[in-house]
């Protein structure tokens, strides 16, 4: 750790060991874990042009306003900043499905996956029936929540409860953050390639990123399988092997020498599929995103100068990955979720703007 580092392990407070969802069953699928990787180069924030107090005062807010568990902040491939403990694995919530996204590039690519194919092709359906019009949904349409498909999902944590009635959207049109499609989006993955998710956490990214502390035996899903048969594909990562997943975005694709995901679909997924003005519920619109493959896109009229080009991968309690391109910089931010901790977005929000808006 340099000694611009001004989060020194020394200060931090010492985490709980207990954790709250290590203490389900194993996984079904066994795999096996690769060998630690490449730690982070590590980089002064003078070298950037940062303020130090104005870094202090971001320092302050986040011991005493967050609650933050793992901070790293990258600029040019290099972490700068790290803070909490950035080598425990745990949950991440809804960024699991900005990581699908990246894993599907593979696959569509060499033919595996052909985003065009309809429900109908896949026969695919699920425990409640799915509706003729809504087996015209195609993949491309799951990736990016648009499928107009309204069945009870296996899990919580969407909008579900404002979704239209079932049958009333055609395919397609009509944005709805919605873990039915998140959850069927993985199962298409597994049925298509003939892959499970996490062997191809492993190998498709885990290995080729070098992630240091990635665990395959800790991976797995969950959801009630008497409202869906399409579970949840949950993911537990470090908050340092976190970034590396931004750094692959920011990278278009390549770690090293190796091209890892083509810079075509990083390209795609990161790109604005829902604007801001589309989103639905319409309360969303007044936020600062659309929506492209899984991914969050800033997309609203504040911190353009900054936040041009940038996205994000979300999740509940305090689970984000953000790239800004403008500051060639990658963000890991981690609260784990026991006790009740929680970081919302508009505290993380703040936490950025501390960072991105202070050069001198």
């Amino acid at each position: 750790m340099t000694k611009s580092k001004f989060f020194a392990r020394a200060y931090i407070e010492i985490l709980s060991i207990a954790i709250l969802l290590f203490s389900c069953s194993t996984p079904s699928t066994e795999g096996v874990t690769p060998e630690p990787g490449q730690p982070w180069e590590e980089a002064e924030f003078d070298d950037y042009g940062y303020d130090r107090e104005e870094l202090r005062v971001m320092e302050r807010f986040v011991v005493d306003s967050s609650n933050t568990t793992g901070l790293v902040v990258i600029i040019d491939g290099k972490m700068v900043l790290e803070y909490g403990d950035i080598e425990e694995l745990s949950y991440l919530a809804s960024c699991r499905k900005s990581i699908l996204a990246l894993l599907y590039g593979k696959y569509v690519e060499n033919g595996t996956i052909d985003l065009n194919k309809t429900l109908a092709n896949l026969g695919f359906d699920d425990v409640l029936g799915l509706m003729d019009i809504e087996k015209t949904a195609t993949i491309d349409h799951l990736i990016t929540a648009r499928s107009g498909i309204y069945h009870p999902a296996s899990n919580s944590g969407d909008n579900s409860a404002d979704a239209p009635p079932r049958g009333s959207q055609t395919p397609g049109e009509y944005f709805l953050y919605n873990n039915w499609d998140f959850n069927a989006a993985g199962a298409v993955f597994e049925q298509e390639t003939g892959i499970n998710i996490y062997d191809a956490l492993r190998d498709d990214l885990a290995i080729p990123l070098g992630m240091q502390d990635f665990d395959r035996s800790a991976q797995r899903k969950s959801g009630d399988t008497t409202r869906s048969r399409n579970r949840a594909y949950h993911i537990w990562l470090s908050t340092r092997d976190m970034a590396k997943i931004g750094q692959l975005m920011l990278n278009d694709g390549k770690w090293g020498e190796t091209q890892v995901v083509s810079e075509a679909w990083v390209s795609k997924i990161r790109s604005l599929i829902t604007p801001l003005e589309e989103m639905n519920p319409i309360r969303m619109r007044e936020g600062d995103f659309g929506y492209g493959y899984m991914w969050w896109v800033w997309d609203g009229d504040k911190h353009l100068a900054d936040y041009q080009g940038a996205y994000t991968a979300r999740g509940a309690y305090g689970q984000y990955i953000t790239v800004i391109p403008e500051h060639n910089m990658v963000v890991a931010h981690k609260t784990k979720a026991e006790y009740g901790r929680r970081t919302g977005w508009s505290t993380y929000q703040r936490i950025l703007d501390m960072i991105v808006t202070n050069k001198d």
